[in-house]
């Protein structure tokens, strides 16, 4: 599926109007949470929030500490 969207002002900031279409894959309705992530293509992945997101976040920010920390060493395993 390919949807063409365009940006739109709204108040003071800019956002995207999905279409029904848009919102029927991903099992959406208005006032529903969605969650923009990176993708490993570099692209970015729209996911509805689904319970227990809180813990999947602190986890994700734990793993993204770790990271930062130590970089060099997971490099260096990489190798």
């Amino acid at each position: 599926m390919v949807i063409e969207l365009k940006l739109r002002k709204i108040g003071n900031s800019v956002g995207v109007v999905l279409p029904k279409e848009a919102m029927a894959k991903l099992n959406i309705a208005e006032g529903d949470s969605i969650c923009m992530t990176d993708a490993p293509d570099g692209s970015l992945r729209l996911t509805p929030v689904t319970e227990g997101h809180e813990e999947f976040a602190e986890q994700m920010n734990a793993a993204e500490d770790v990271i930062r920390r130590y970089r060099n060493t997971l490099r260096e395993l990489a190798k």
